[in-house]
């Protein structure tokens, strides 16, 4: 019965606040409904963070793409954590790899990898990228279509 299949999921259907950080942030998960190894990918074009020394914000196109094993992550749990980083101030290394760090910690994965490709502050666009695990054998992996940054160009 889908109810409950779903019935541990506080915040899907229910008007949520964002989190006050990442680290109050829940990352609810969902049993993986395929046994066979499929790709997912989650992307968002529009997060923010903050400068952690002055304060201005920070903007990247972030692209997860992973390949679940025993839970996929609940995505308006992902779209509240991802929010939670409006107000935290951290480095763009930080932010990127510390995404995929907690997805991982969550959900365990079996591949996961996370392209940040963060807009230019100072006139330098930084992208990063992390991985864990390896992909499983025969996986469809698209490549993460974001070109590099060109400005005006």
């Amino acid at each position: 019965m889908t109810k409950d299949r779903y019935d541990k999921l506080d915040q899907l259907g229910q008007q949520q606040a964002l989190p006050a950080s990442p680290d109050e942030a829940v990352l609810e998960r969902v049993k993986n409904p395929c046994k066979e190894p499929y790709m997912v990918r989650l992307v968002a074009p529009e997060f923010t963070s903050i400068c952690p020394v002055t304060g201005q914000p920070d903007f990247a196109h972030l692209v997860v793409d992973y390949c679940p094993d025993k839970w996929i992550v609940e995505s308006k749990a992902f779209k509240l954590f991802l929010g939670s980083y409006r107000n935290h101030g951290d480095f763009h290394e930080a932010c990127t790899t510390g995404i995929a760090q907690r997805l991982v910690k969550e959900i365990s994965p079996k591949w996961l990898r996370i392209g940040g490709y963060w807009y230019p502050r100072g006139g330098i666009p930084i992208d990063v990228f992390y991985q864990y695990g390896k992909a499983p054998d025969g996986l469809w992996i698209p490549d993460q279509g974001v070109p590099s940054y060109r400005g005006r160009g």
